[in-house]
């Protein structure tokens, strides 16, 4: 009975300690230079990976808005917040890392015949981005989001990258996505913890 309440008494602290640290906002935050640049955030295909949507050019007439594969990952701390709340908090992080479409003897939909079958398969590496929320640093971005790019070219990736304009990013994710600025419809690690 005694291991049984201890047992019991450990799993109530732990929950309550995890709530108080997401009702704290302990959220890791992106790191800045003095210019107010982003640095690619450390080890960030090692964070939750919750998706990698596609929409190539064979599929949109040649002319995809983003035609590579899109690997995204979202800072452990700021997805267990939004599993706990539903809500995206301040200095949230999510990378997205494209990678091209494998070559190799691809056909007239830009797929390609591999042992898993006829599809689309990732090739190379082609560039690296980050969102960041933080309103207190950009407090002119809708959202407080900004979006930043070290570059869409193979890897060694810029060190660090400036935000957007507003304009360039913001309007399309105000208008298009689910849930505070993020794509969480084309997710369903998100929509799976999605209180």
């Amino acid at each position: 009975m005694n291991k049984i309440f201890m047992a019991f008494t450990a799993t109530v602290f732990a929950s309550v300690s995890h709530a108080q640290m997401l009702s704290a906002n302990d959220i890791n935050q992106a790191t800045f230079t003095a210019e107010n640049a982003a640095l690619i955030p450390v080890n960030y295909r090692k964070w939750v990976f919750v998706g990698a949507p596609l929409t190539p050019n064979a599929l949109n007439d040649g002319n995809a808005a983003f035609q590579e594969f899109h690997n995204v990952y979202v800072e452990p701390s700021a997805f267990d917040h939004f599993a706990e709340t539903g809500d995206w908090p301040d200095g949230t992080q999510i990378v997205k890392e494209l990678a091209l479409i494998y070559q190799n003897d691809n056909d007239e939909l830009g797929a390609t015949y591999e042992v898993s079958g006829h599809g689309y398969q990732q090739g190379e590496f082609s560039g690296l981005e980050l969102t960041v929320k933080d309103s207190a640093r950009f407090p002119e971005m809708p959202g407080g989001w900004a979006y930043f790019s070290f570059g869409h070219h193979a890897p060694p990736y810029a060190e660090t990258a400036t935000a957007f304009a507003a304009e360039s990013c913001n309007a399309c994710h105000a208008g298009n996505a689910d849930t505070d600025f993020v794509f969480t419809q084309f997710y369903p690690v998100l929509r799976a913890v999605q209180n």
